[in-house]
């Protein structure tokens, strides 16, 4: 296929190629995650290069398109709202700001009673 600006193409244009092309689809895929990995500082290369590890773990795991879609919300999700998350790193910026004191240990998680839900499957 022909070359393509990875930054230039919208959703549609990816959509199709994905349709019509998956082998130029999936190359274009990993030039992109590949030029977005090099182009952080060299400090965060790794860290990025071990996520994008993970998120094609999730992808590999999941049986279908969308279970791979749900897995990666799902980690993501748990990068914010878990405990030392990012909702509690903005917590403890804002106790900071405020002169106040962390009011639990980072490590400690609060206790409760535990509701058991069915997993949906992927």
């Amino acid at each position: 296929m022909a070359n393509h600006n990875t930054a230039k193409m919208d959703f549609d244009a990816w959509s199709a190629m994905a349709r019509n092309d998956p082998a130029a689809f999936e190359s274009l895929r990993l030039a992109a995650i590949e030029a977005a990995i090099a182009s952080a500082p060299v400090a965060k290369r790794e860290r990025l290069r071990r996520l994008q590890w993970r998120i094609d773990q999730e992808r590999r795991l999941a049986r279908t398109p969308m279970g791979a879609c749900l897995r990666i919300s799902r980690m993501m999700w748990r990068r914010v709202l878990g405990p030392g998350g990012l909702n509690d790193r903005v917590d403890d910026l804002r106790r900071v700001v405020h002169g106040r004191q962390r009011a639990a240990a980072p490590d400690r998680v609060p206790s409760g009673r535990v509701l058991v839900f069915a997993r949906p499957r992927d």
